[in-house]
């Protein structure tokens, strides 16, 4: 009873009347003791020999300590067999003079380095001594009362792959019945810790997003060998247990390293099952006892820690330089446009620099995967049944933000006026995306329509007003950086053009044949493009060329289809991955007769090394120069002469290929955008 009356007064502290009555509530609610969806393994079946991944030269060593639990650990070993990794892998247990007949029947299980202590060491003493034992690049401790899921070590190295500051890595922790039991942890200035997101549901995106923490826990937590022997290992201070994973992370950041939560991987925790849940009985006691010798060991960091009673969501991002919210009319997703491909890449450096970052999708939507992807961006998604809307939001955040960015005239003109309210603080930036109104009214001269034309007048009185209202403006070109100094002189308008890393060119000219267009054809100029394309630029080049085909890559309804089934015009609809077809084109084709802003689909294959011939239009703002890095066509006979010259030409071809790449080094690189974002939000 006292130990519950503790944590409700810390809770009370931490969440406010509210919270706590909220997590009171899922605590105690009647739920099934196992949820089926984790696929657990029985803790009674009976044993029979049975084989771990081995290698001579594992790159990460699983260090399992125990103390008796028999099933418990023989579950866990399984676990890791049936799931195991892509990457090698060996397992170590450290038998710390195990009560019953672990060590007898562990001997028996193929592939598994056992280790035994002749005497108890406690879980920091096994701990080292598995260490010590291990040849692995990195230590991976994991507690017996766990079972791995799929992809969970894999995750956790991507995270180190992505983070080159990365100290620690820890799993998500969830319940045998499937609740959260842990998403990374908090320090307080007194050396008080609280485990964020239990009992929660782990699946709530809240909890999805991959964050630096003050420390994740030792029952999944994955260090550099090397990184573990230069602090010292666990501090024997802590022995036999509780604080050691605490002062681990501490220790790691003093070397200017970081902690972080990896929410890919998840790890089941049977917690208590080893040690109990009473701080003043058992193995529990040492966790009052080891919090003073921490609070004396690290008296000068903890200062700067969170004071004791900082609201959990505030504590959370206690870290960060402050909170971005961005708004756009979907959630991004790179494989389906160049927008979404350019907004993941900002979402990524403003990670980089320190900032927080939350993403809204207007329309409320947003899958499991694509929660998933922006959280490995550091961004946490606001999306439906969580977050009913962006007004609803902002009233109870808005005081929290340092700035808002609003993508595209049609989001930002409906929530311009909420954030000025609601944010008043918060720095207002207008993403363009690229400037509507030029584009439609290219459109409108193309058609010849009177209404498109009335149409991007309304958007153009709608984006310049915007731009008036607004801190800062972004657009991707300098054509438009360009026409908006001329349109509103005394607005602030930034350069942020796509974002692109220059690929390898994989393949020489000979070992290249056909053509790829890039887009999906739901964008007006696409459509128009390939429509140009089916019907007279393909014909004429088939006329000298027979047997060449265009590959199209991007969302195609199946009207489309029909209206596009010509000889030689390939329709592939959206794919996974560009690279393989990039890698064996010849060419990229941009015929676009209309639009505005930088093209993706033209930064894209460049990136890879693959030529571009493409319209006037399609290369304006790019600093693109014709026959040194893109050929330039304006009619289909153009186009056609182009790609015979390729063909022909493999010179030519070689320097545009090394021209298209340098370009996007030049302007398109994530070091300018990077430089970009440090002058608006700094």
């Amino acid at each position: 009873m006292v130990y519950i009356s503790r944590r409700i007064a810390a809770s009370l502290a931490l969440r406010g009347v509210r919270g706590t009555l909220a997590r009171v509530a899922q605590e105690f609610q009647a739920r099934p003791a196992f949820d089926e969806a984790l696929a657990l393994l029985p803790l009674d079946e009976p044993f029979a020999p049975f084989a771990l991944p081995v290698s001579g030269q594992p790159r990460v060593s699983v260090i399992i300590p125990i103390h008796g639990k028999l099933a418990y650990t023989l579950a866990c070993l399984r676990s890791l067999a049936r799931h195991g990794a892509r990457t090698a892998f060996e397992v170590i247990v450290v038998d710390d003079a195990s009560p019953d007949d672990s060590a007898a029947t562990l001997a028996r299980i193929a592939g598994l380095h056992l280790v035994r202590n002749a005497d108890n060491l406690g879980f920091v003493g096994s701990c080292n001594a598995g260490a010590a034992a291990a040849r692995g690049e990195f230590l991976l401790f994991l507690n017996n009362d766990t079972q791995v899921t799929p992809g969970w070590l894999d995750a956790l190295l991507q995270c180190f792959a992505d983070h080159p500051d990365c100290g620690i890595a820890g799993s998500k922790l969830v319940y045998p019945d499937g609740r959260l039991q842990e998403a990374g942890a908090l320090v307080f200035a007194d050396g008080s810790c609280w485990t964020t997101g239990r009992f929660e549901p782990r699946q709530a995106a809240t909890f999805r997003w991959r964050r630096e923490v003050d420390y994740v826990s030792g029952a999944a937590l994955l260090i550099r060998r090397e990184v573990f022997r230069q602090v010292g290992g666990f501090d024997l201070r802590y022995a036999p247990a509780y604080y050691e994973d605490v002062d681990l992370a501490f220790a790691v950041r003093r070397l200017g390293l970081h902690v972080y939560y990896e929410p890919a991987s998840t790890v089941i925790h049977c917690e208590g099952i080893s040690a109990g849940t009473d701080l003043d009985r058992g193995m529990k006691r040492h966790q009052r006892l080891n919090q003073l010798t921490f609070v004396d060991k690290w008296a000068t960091e903890l200062a700067a820690q969170p004071p004791v009673g900082t609201a959990v969501e505030r504590a959370i991002r206690w870290r960060q330089r402050g909170l971005v919210l961005v708004v756009d009319a979907m959630t991004p997703e790179p494989a389906r446009d160049s927008g979404s491909l350019r907004l993941c890449a900002i979402l990524g450096l403003l990670d980089g620099q320190g900032w927080g970052t939350v993403f809204l999708p207007d329309d409320g939507r947003a899958s499991p995967a694509e929660i998933d992807a922006l959280g490995t961006l550091g961004c946490e998604v606001l999306c439906r049944p969580a977050v009913a809307d962006l007004p609803h939001w902002l009233r109870r955040h808005g005081h929290e933000l340092h700035a808002v960015i609003l993508c595209r005239h049609t989001v930002a003109g409906q929530y311009a006026a909420a954030v000025r309210r609601h944010a008043p603080q918060a720095r207002l930036i207008f993403d363009t995306v690229d400037l509507h109104f030029l584009r439609e009214g290219r459109a409108a001269e193309v058609g010849g329509s009177a209404a498109m034309a009335r149409q991007a007048e309304a958007a153009r009185r709608s984006e310049l007003a915007l731009i008036e209202q607004s801190d800062v403006s972004l657009v991707v070109s300098p054509h438009e950086q360009d026409l908006l100094a001329q349109l509103l002189p005394r607005a602030r308008v930034e350069l942020l053009s796509n974002i692109h890393t220059v690929q390898a060119c994989r393949r020489a000219h000979h070992e290249r044949r056909d053509l790829v267009f890039i887009g999906g054809y739901g964008h007006p100029p696409n459509s128009d493009a390939l429509r140009w394309i089916a019907t007279e630029i393909l014909p004429k080049l088939r006329e000298f060329s027979p047997e060449i085909t265009v590959h199209v890559l991007g969302d195609m309804p199946d009207t489309a289809r029909r209206e596009l089934a010509v000889p030689g015009m390939e329709l592939h609809g959206r794919v996974a991955e560009l690279t393989p077809w990039l890698d064996a084109c010849l060419a990229s084709l941009a015929p676009l007769r209309f639009g505005a802003g930088v093209k993706g689909k033209i930064n894209m294959a460049m990136s890879h090394g693959v030529p571009v011939i493409a319209t006037p239009v399609a290369v304006e703002g790019m600093q693109l120069v014709d026959g040194r890095d893109v050929l330039v066509a304006s009619d289909a006979a153009g186009f056609v002469d182009a790609v015979l010259r390729l063909q022909r030409d493999e010179a030519l071809w070689r320097q545009l290929s090394a021209g298209g790449q340098d370009n996007v080094r030049q302007h398109f690189s994530p070091e300018a955008a990077d430089a970009t974002l440090r002058r608006v939000l700094d």
